[in-house]
């Protein structure tokens, strides 16, 4: 039973946080006594917190804005992590499925993404090469394994996104922020590259595979230079001029 599966964890976190808000609820009584406002404003938050806990429901679905939520980061809780389900069917579970459906109605409660995926075709296909990986999967009518979905997922609930630096010997995936601004995301290889950024030199990742590389890319017009207010495009290819 999923959905009991999910209360469960629930309630088992929902009781860690109650710990931490019971201890910091104590500490800020004593300077509510004194008057304090802020002190003040911070008991009807956590009292609001603790009620909704509860209830074993997490700190994410209270509606919490983000100074609020800023303001209790020093509590560390569990249940305000934003969560991604992941649901484990049998090969023939993707569709009609009264129990996947059942997850996908919490998920959708909570504004959090589902992925469905089967361990039995994981599994299958982990020893495949590539050829006979896409006809497994074109039969299983999936157009990828399970696996490139939870990843993406992941990226997506988290904020972040890839880009590429590709040489002679080596090619290399850099995780960065969504929206951060060029010199930013340089600065995930080297602070230098950030501190002496010039520019960068972009192709974007659709026009690197269709054109077969740098050269072939260049040749069709698809290669160009950006300055620090570019913001990557998840999955550019990139090459940093930088001076230090």
């Amino acid at each position: 039973d999923p959905v009991a599966d999910i209360e469960v964890i629930n309630t088992e976190l929902a009781l860690a946080d109650m710990e931490a808000v019971d201890r910091n609820l104590h500490q800020t009584s004593k300077l509510v006594r004194t008057g304090d406002k802020t002190a003040i404003q911070r008991e009807k938050l956590l009292e609001r917190l603790k009620a909704h806990l509860d209830q074993a429901l997490p700190a994410r679905t209270l509606g919490l804005d983000e100074e609020e939520i800023d303001s209790l980061y020093e509590l560390h809780l569990l249940t305000i992590k934003p969560v991604m389900y992941i649901a484990n069917v049998a090969e023939n579970g993707f569709d009609n499925n009264p129990l996947l459906d059942q997850v996908a109605a919490i998920a959708a409660a909570e504004n959090s993404p589902l992925v469905a995926i089967s361990a039995a075709i994981e599994s299958d296909i982990v020893e495949l090469d590539d050829d006979e990986k896409a006809e497994f999967l074109s039969e299983m009518n999936l157009e990828e394994p399970g696996l490139n979905r939870v990843i993406r997922a992941g990226y997506q609930l988290l904020g972040l996104q890839t880009y590429f630096t590709a040489g002679e010997k080596e090619v290399r995936a850099w995780t960065i922020t969504a929206g951060i601004k060029a010199p930013q995301a340089a600065a995930v290889i080297h602070t230098d590259f950030e501190r002496g950024f010039i520019k960068a030199e972009v192709i974007a990742y659709s026009d690197f595979i269709e054109y077969k590389g740098e050269a072939g890319a260049k040749d069709a017009g698809k290669w160009r230079q950006e300055g620090k207010e570019y913001v990557f495009a998840d999955g550019d290819v990139v090459h940093f001029r930088f001076n230090v």
